[in-house]
């Protein structure tokens, strides 16, 4: 690392630390989420970047580098096997697993569509919900939820596995384990890279709210609101069960993390529920899981996707200033009222403005929000999502140069 960028490094890890810490930095921190803009602005098709490990790490590092933000973007992926859950009780070297598209093709998982194989080369991945389970099943995963992730859904969700021990499911289990690897070893060369260029991470841990992974790999989404009516304590005993494997593989992870890291949780259903739902059946496990995290020497980044507005009260149940909340369409300025003294807050410029809008209203956006959030640290701007693949990359830029115009403490 140069000098010129070892400084750089510096200045970012302390100005995204001291706003995580609900201090002011020297100015607001920017972090990345360039998500499939850095496929198209690199030039390569969205089938290369999630199946080709130099190319896609070749346009983060470019987004990177020509707009600058605090910290640089990743690769998309879909999101974590279930094997991170089944089988982490026993094998301590097996950690996450994104499904990227090597992965894909191996396993043959149904609730994924990637570019270049069910979709166009240059359409971005999709996740697909679907009824893996039965309402009829709930007690065997409660009985015992890791025999079941392994004997039911990852025969049904994965084509590869639908026969258990066949010489198929070999193959693919072993071809799996190599491709892993290869996954890791390019994933760490691009943060040594990274690094190496004065970009730190933000967020290199990983847990799941209990609830949305019923309804992301199990139930569906509709399905797990309707069981909130149709058997409430049955899907509350799943939870708790799900809890427990999430908290096994929090305390894996926890061995080899170092203090202080950063555990990305996105949540998917806090928006369709009630206060009164919220706090019944979706609350308490999250909670738990972000206690247990705490407890490890994680933080807890946490992804309120959606509108969040009627539950940001509960936000406050969480140790001061040992959480991170990100916000999609919660209204920020609420959000500081209610918690900014609480949890440092994560939010942004929604995807439109970076599709359709110019960095002159881009400005006028980050000047607005600065007036509304800026005071007394503790927030970091970032796109509401990702930035979306068509942004106007003079859009892009012209974040930063507005951060830098009104973002200064």
């Amino acid at each position: 690392m140069s000098t010129e960028h070892e400084e750089l490094y510096s200045q970012r890890k302390e100005r995204l630390d001291r706003a995580s810490a609900l201090k002011e930095p020297d100015r607001v921190p920017v972090t990345g989420g360039f998500g499939f803009f850095s496929a198209k602005y690199a030039g390569i098709s969205h089938h290369e970047f999630l199946f080709d490990y130099e190319k896609a790490s070749n346009a983060v590092i470019k987004t990177a580098v020509d707009f600058s933000y605090d910290t640089a973007g990743s690769v998309s992926r879909l999101g974590a096997l279930p094997f991170t859950l089944a089988f982490l009780r026993d094998y301590d070297g097996l950690a996450p697993v994104w499904v990227n598209g090597p992965i894909h093709d191996i396993l043959g998982v149904r609730y994924a569509r990637f570019p270049g194989r069910e979709l166009a080369e240059d359409a971005p991945f999709q996740f697909i919900g679907e009824e893996y389970m039965k309402v009829e099943e709930y007690d065997e995963l409660i009985e015992d939820p890791r025999r079941y992730l392994v004997e039911k859904l990852l025969p049904r969700s994965c084509r590869s596995l639908e026969n258990p021990g066949s010489s198929k499911a070999m193959a693919s289990l072993f071809k799996w384990g190599v491709e892993s690897r290869k996954s890791l070893e390019a994933s760490r060369r691009l943060g040594a890279e990274l690094k190496r260029l004065g970009f730190p991470s933000y967020s290199s841990g990983f847990s799941y709210a209990p609830l949305d992974f019923i309804g992301d790999y199990l139930r569906d989404v509709k399905n797990v609101l309707l069981d909130t009516f149709r058997v409430p304590e049955k899907i509350k005993q799943a939870a708790v069960a799900v809890g427990a494997l999430i908290m096994e593989m929090n305390k894996i992870a926890a061995k080899t993390a170092p203090e202080g890291t950063r555990a990305f949780i996105p949540l998917h259903l806090n928006e369709y529920f009630s206060p009164k739902q919220y706090n019944e059946f979706y609350w308490p496990t999250l909670k738990q899981v972000a206690l247990d995290l705490i407890d490890l020497g994680f933080i807890p980044l946490i992804f309120y996707e959606g509108y969040h507005d009627a539950h940001l009260e509960t936000i406050l149940e969480l140790p001061k200033g040992k959480t991170v909340s990100k916000f999609e369409k919660t209204d920020l300025k609420k959000a500081k009222e209610i918690i900014g003294d609480h949890s440092c807050i994560i939010g942004g410029p929604p995807s439109s403005l970076f599709i359709g809008g110019t960095p002159a209203k881009m400005e006028e956006y980050v000047k607005n929000l600065m007036e509304d959030v800026k005071q007394g640290g503790g927030f970091i701007m970032s796109p509401s999502v990702s930035i979306p693949a068509s942004a106007k990359p003079e859009n892009v830029k012209a974040l930063m140069d507005a951060v830098k115009k009104y973002g200064v403490y």
